[in-house]
């Protein structure tokens, strides 16, 4: 889903709203943009000179394309890579003067459109080199396309041993090679020899490719140090808050936050189970919330607490609390016996939060056996959505 905003006027602080009224939506997700920009700055800082682009594919991994390019702009960043034609276009709708590169290619047929919106295919192959060759030559367009080596992730991109074959284009007058690029596949391993062989497969090339800008480095791979940063970097998980270094302290900021309204509490006998194939059973008298959010609005399945099996947790007026029993459609539970009697979130109209504050996107997704990529792309997809500036 696209970024939609909602009718209501921009407030005082630059926040905007966006899918469904709050009233009107169980759940809500928050988009801080202005922590991606600041993490934005932080990766840009430390891979300079290089230039630090920004991966804005999978409508800004979920948190909003236009109001996530919009704060990336303003920031300072001018490149953007998206996967796909029609979110270059929501990418070209919001910023006239963008460069943007789309990753997956040239699909049959559609370079007219890249001419239309100025966006640039990154070439993987020899038969859509040839057509976006032919369409330039016919129609005199002079925009430029990446080109896209496989150096070890073997998925997509052209043989590094077609490189030399093509490196003659350099002599060319207007010969349209705007980046050369490759993808590597091991970056959030940092000792795993594949970072170091593609690396040096990728400089290698830089002999046959004389002044035209390289580009290798994710998010984890720009931790990787300078050898891995060749002329521009481009982050993806990073600036939306995912931990670059697993295994070490995250050094970026949070940005999402999502939060989950209490339709109804009660009160589970000791014995008697919760939710659908009676996975939980209460050890003791439980005091149990419905919070409005279920795999639908990306909350993952897996979260909830087996008899068997640990699971995730909510944030309940600050205090971590077991997500219990099958995760649902539209509706989770929560254990808050220890909550005090008083506090918030023991309440019908309550609000708990699933992630954000202590809970942040990584341990999430963990708890669902899966990754924050996973999360943050399924997330929100019916909530009311706030953007924060």
């Amino acid at each position: 889903m696209l970024f939609r905003k909602d009718t209501s006027p921009q407030a005082a602080d630059g926040t905007v709203t966006g899918g469904p009224p709050e009233a009107e939506a169980g759940a809500t997700l928050t988009v801080d943009c202005a922590a991606i920009a600041r993490n934005w700055k932080k990766l840009s800082d430390y891979a300079a000179p290089a230039e630090c682009a920004a991966v804005v594919k999978a409508d800004a991994y979920g948190c909003g394309i236009e109001p996530v390019v919009t704060a990336l702009a303003a920031a300072g960043c001018e490149t953007f890579f998206v996967a796909h034609l029609a979110e270059a276009r929501a990418v070209r709708d919001t910023l006239s003067g963008a460069t943007i590169f789309v990753t997956n290619g040239l699909a049959s047929g559609t370079a007219p459109v890249f001419a239309e919106i100025n966006a640039q295919p990154v070439i993987g192959n020899l038969a859509e080199l040839a057509e976006w060759d032919a369409f330039r030559a016919t129609h005199k367009w002079t925009g430029g396309a990446a080109l896209h080596f496989d150096t070890g992730m073997n998925r997509l991109g052209l043989s590094p041993n077609e490189a030399a074959a093509l490196s003659p284009r350099c002599d060319m007058q207007n010969h349209g090679i705007a980046l050369v690029m490759s993808h590597l596949a091991c970056s959030d391993e940092p000792d795993h020899p594949l970072n170091d062989q593609q690396i040096q497969t990728l400089r290698e090339m830089r002999q046959l490719f004389r002044n035209i800008p390289f580009s290798m480095a994710n998010s984890s791979g720009i931790f990787l140090g300078a050898p891995a940063h060749f002329d521009m970097v481009r982050p993806g998980i990073a600036l939306y808050g995912g931990n670059p270094l697993p295994g070490q302290d995250n050094p970026m900021e949070p940005v999402v936050t999502f939060t989950a309204r209490i339709v109804q509490t009660r009160m589970v006998p000791e014995g008697a189970t919760v939710g659908y194939n009676a996975t939980w059973t209460a050890r003791r008298p439980t005091r149990v919330a419905i919070a409005a959010a279920g795999y639908a609005d990306g909350y993952p399945r897996p979260v909830g607490t087996s008899d068997t099996i640990a699971g995730g947790q909510a944030l309940v007026n600050g205090q971590r609390c077991p997500v219990i029993g099958r995760v649902s459609m539209d509706l989770l539970a929560i254990d808050i016996t220890d909550v005090p009697d008083q506090s918030p979130g023991k309440r019908r109209g309550d609000v708990v939060t699933l992630i954000g504050d202590d809970i942040g996107i990584d341990e999430f997704a963990a708890w669902g056996r899966t990754i924050s990529y996973d999360v943050l792309t399924r997330l929100g997809r019916r909530c009311h959505r706030v953007w924060k500036n």
